[in-house]
């Protein structure tokens, strides 16, 4: 970075230790000690006369927010690989640049995602609980807690970019069945290595799978992806996973159908909001779904490569203008 001011930036949430401490050494930097969510008076003020917002996503960065940003500030520094928070078309005609945390999650992200599809079937936290929750077990019987083997199913994944190809490749090493709907064809040499088979249509691939898993963006064309239609496509034991975006699934028409027994069951660690669902919590209850708390990317690795690359998207903002991790809007992506 060029001598002179240092940046000045307001961090809305607490970061891990050292991210924080690394940041107090290049930038004057004013952090929320108390790890409130800000409301948007408190964060207007937090970026009175700063440069850069470094956000997250319990942020709400709206139009009508973007636009009461005091005109000091340049850059809003997403400190997450998602930003459905923030209003990036908005944020574009205000002149404001908007980077991202991207790649620094797939291996945890694909981690949590193995770690439901095996818990799922197994019923693992179904049989957890009755330990935890009667402090007894009634002793092995032929039919006690029957799950699902994993072996030989066929995995649906929904996106095959970075995270869903780490998913893919954990999940071959378990004996599943690799099939992917992507917006582009992989290479050759990756689906062989996988054995995957890629499908042109997502509504051809939808009933031949038993565990549907999303790992693709969330934009206009992939809002309730997995909307009522496909999910009544779906066989009628299959699973469904995601630890993606809350909109990928259409969450009633799912409950619906769990609710009827159409669908084995789900694992979600994002949900639509606000709050969750409490038809989402009583199928919980009764051990029919497994739900996390958005906790696929936490890890304390994670957070830290994620600070990293918020100090490089600011560095290299006010070094030469062009952070590596810019988000434009939808219609401005590729060119």
């Amino acid at each position: 970075m060029t001598n002179g001011p240092k940046p000045r930036v307001a961090v809305s949430r607490r970061l891990p230790a050292a991210v924080e401490a690394r940041m107090a050494t290049l930038f004057d930097v004013q952090f929320n000690a108390s790890d409130d969510q800000l409301s948007p008076d408190d964060l207007i003020a937090a970026c009175e006369d700063k440069d850069v917002l470094v956000s997250s996503i319990t942020d709400r960065l709206d139009g009508a927010l973007i636009a009461r940003l005091p005109k000091s500030v340049r850059l809003i520094a997403q400190f997450g690989n998602g930003f459905d928070n923030i209003d990036i078309e908005a944020a574009y005609a205000a002149g404001l640049m908007v980077t991202n945390t991207p790649s620094v999650l797939t291996e945890d992200t694909a981690d949590m995602a193995v770690m439901l599809m095996l818990a799922l079937p197994r019923r693992l936290l179904e049989g957890a609980d009755v330990l935890l929750r009667d402090g007894q077990w009634p002793g092995w019987s032929p039919n006690w807690m029957l799950g699902r083997r994993l072996r030989g199913k066929a995995l649906g994944i929904v996106g095959m970019g970075r995270i869903g190809t780490a998913v893919a490749t954990r999940a071959r090493a378990l004996g599943l069945n690799i099939h992917y709907f992507s917006r582009a064809r992989r290479a050759p040499a990756l689906e062989e290595r996988l054995g995957a088979r890629y499908w042109e249509s997502l509504d051809a691939m939808i009933g031949e799978i038993d565990i549907v898993s999303l790992h693709t963006p969330y934009t206009r064309d992939t809002f309730h992806i997995l909307g009522a239609g496909r999910i009544a496509a779906l066989k009628h034991d299959a699973f469904v996973l995601n630890v993606s975006r809350s909109e990928l699934v259409d969450e009633e028409a799912l409950v619906a159908a769990i609710e009827r027994g159409h669908l084995s069951g789900a694992a979600l660690d994002v949900f639509e909001g606000p709050g969750i669902n409490p038809r989402l919590l009583a199928l919980a209850r009764q051990q029919k779904i497994i739900l996390t708390p958005h906790m696929a990317s936490a890890t304390l690795e994670a957070r830290l490569e994620m600070g990293e690359t918020v100090i490089v998207n600011v560095r290299a903002f006010f070094d030469s203008g062009q952070p590596p991790h810019r988000v434009l809007p939808e219609g401005r992506r590729g060119r």
